[in-house]
């Protein structure tokens, strides 16, 4: 019996060293092309164009389509991190979760903004003269005085040393090689809710860069994890997250996806390894591509322009032949682009609509989710969920419940590691200048509910319904207004709040966006509600 229980040992002793050379094995890279075949000059790819008309192909020398003309769209990237983390509930509990992080645009992050960036941007090394520690930004934050962290750049990417004969970084290329020490000082432990936002803009090509870094919560879980766009409607199955049609990313590994966008439109993402699992457990984000109309240049038609895309391929709507076409044009009218005058920019809107019935002033997503907390704790203590107990009892905007909804700035909760993280960047105050609009692109990314969002004094007009123009065949506008909205978990709508009339909505005045279903204005307890933020005109 001795010599079994020695020999038992022994085993466990080999599989963690096993163990500790697997996660001492890292394979992270970053890819974020400065050209490719589709957007060849670098220098172009740091800006969006306006939009003058369809890019013009030509059959290259290898057989390759080449752009000839009207190059449109620019080259964004994103790196993000799988893993586990903790967020903070209203009534003060902290929730362990299965959770993404960011690891590129850590600065734009931490103030509740994409962390999507042009190639120039992503491809810079941390300047930095203190090294990047667990927890940053809200580690130097805290520490140095806000305003201190600025970097946006890919976390860990440094000069390849290798294929400079290892003479020093002068002179040796950024080509994906990262230090895999600030990956994982950065992105363990650092999950959000929401997940990392993402936005990008039709004819982008997007690179996005998924690191394992494991859940150091759960070391018993040798998790993959992928990332799937849900509902974006033209995504290669190699790169589609499903795992039994394209590649899940091991602890240690990291993996880039690809996507082209030329449908605008809300949608989200989430991993699809074991999904009612890592969707409760917190691993679902936003995402949002911007139309090409608002780069139409300013003097020039809206209907104009939209007429020009029908002749894209990939975005041709010829409403007569397709009853899947999903814009078409709208009837004639004279509405150009112009300039708003509050920002002093061309105006932005929510789809190709060719009329100018998406116009917005400011745009907030915001992303339903809901929580159940014994399966967070039975998560965290190497328990087998219940999923047929499975029932939420806290009700997340932005990862937050009212009041923390309308508390500016990034949450902060301290995790298992004594370092504080930005664990809820996105507060959830809509703030619309008087006479002006607030587009809200709202997602149920809920596991166990329907969910229905009210808006008390400032209807609410819907334009779109999971990431399609609300209009008919025959370009009739069928956007409607109401007082309330009902989602089940993976559907998005897009909707306006318009306060053009000054006199209905003063500035100073402050509205409230809530739940009827009063079950849902609560955390697991009485008081400190769920689904509940406010409308402030400014």
């Amino acid at each position: 019996m001795g010599t079994r229980r020695l020999g038992i040992s022994w085993v466990l002793v080999a599989l963690i060293c096993v163990a500790a050379l697997t996660a001492t094995a890292q394979s992270f890279r970053v890819q974020c092309p400065t050209s490719t075949i589709t957007h060849p000059v670098a220098a172009n790819n740091n800006s969006e164009p306006n939009y003058v008309g369809p890019t013009g192909w030509t059959v290259g020398a290898k057989g390759y389509l080449t752009p000839t003309s009207n190059v449109n769209g620019a080259i964004k990237c994103q790196q993000i991190s799988g893993g586990d983390g903790y967020s903070t509930m209203a009534d003060g509990t902290q929730t362990f979760m299965f959770s993404f992080g960011p690891l590129s645009g850590l600065y734009d992050m931490s103030r509740g903004l994409p962390g999507t960036e042009f190639p120039n941007v992503f491809n810079t090394v941390y300047p930095g003269a203190i090294p990047l520690q667990p927890g940053d930004p809200a580690t130097t934050v805290n520490k140095f005085g806000a305003g201190s962290f600025t970097y946006n750049g890919a976390v860990g990417l440094m000069p390849d040393l290798d294929a400079n004969n290892g003479s020093g970084t002068a002179g040796a290329p950024l080509d994906g090689h990262v230090d895999p020490r600030p990956i994982m000082d950065v992105g363990v432990m650092n999950g959000n809710i929401p997940a990392p936002l993402m936005a990008f803009d039709e004819d982008d090509e997007f690179f996005l860069t998924l690191t394992n870094v494991g859940m150091i919560m759960r070391p018993d879980l040798f998790e993959q994890h992928t990332v799937h766009f849900h509902g974006y409607p033209n995504a290669a199955p190699f790169y589609d997250g499903v795992p039994d049609a394209s590649v899940a990313i091991n602890i240690g590994g990291s993996f880039t996806y690809y996507y082209l966008s030329p449908d605008a439109g809300t949608y989200f993402w989430h991993c699809h390894i074991t999904p009612p699992e890592h969707l409760q457990m917190g691993m679902v984000g936003q995402l949002y591509v911007r139309p090409r109309q608002n780069r139409v240049k300013v003097g020039n038609g809206l209907r104009a322009a939209l007429a020009l895309q029908q002749n894209d391929l990939r975005t041709a709507c010829n409403s007569a032949t397709d009853v899947l076409c999903s814009n078409p044009l709208p009837p004639s009218n004279s509405v150009n682009q112009s300039i708003d005058p509050r920002t002093g920019q061309p105006y932005k809107y929510a789809y190709n609509d060719g009329d100018g019935s998406t116009a917005y002033d400011v745009e907030y997503p915001l992303q339903i989710h809901g929580f159940d907390p014994n399966f967070h704790f039975v998560g965290m203590t190497f328990n087998p969920e219940g999923f047929v107990d499975m029932k939420d009892k806290y009700f997340l905007l932005n990862g937050r419940s009212y009041p923390d909804t309308v508390t500016a700035g990034a949450m902060q909760t301290e995790s298992a590691d004594s370092n504080r993280h930005f664990s809820q960047p996105m507060d959830s105050i809509i703030n619309i200048p008087a006479g002006g609009k607030a587009l809200l692109r709202i997602s149920d990314l809920d596991v166990m509910e329907y969910q229905t969002l009210a808006s008390l004094g400032i209807p609410m007009k819907v334009v779109g319904y999971n990431a399609k123009l609300l209009r008919d065949q025959a370009g009739i506008n069928m956007a409607y207004n109401t007082n309330s909205i009902t989602l089940a978990g993976g559907e998005s709508l897009d909707v306006i709040l318009d306060a053009s009339n000054t006199t209905l909505y003063p500035s100073g005045s402050v509205f409230y966006l809530y739940t009827p279903n009063l079950d849902h204005l609560s955390n697991d307890a009485e008081n400190f509600g769920g689904l509940m933020t406010e409308v402030h005109i400014n």
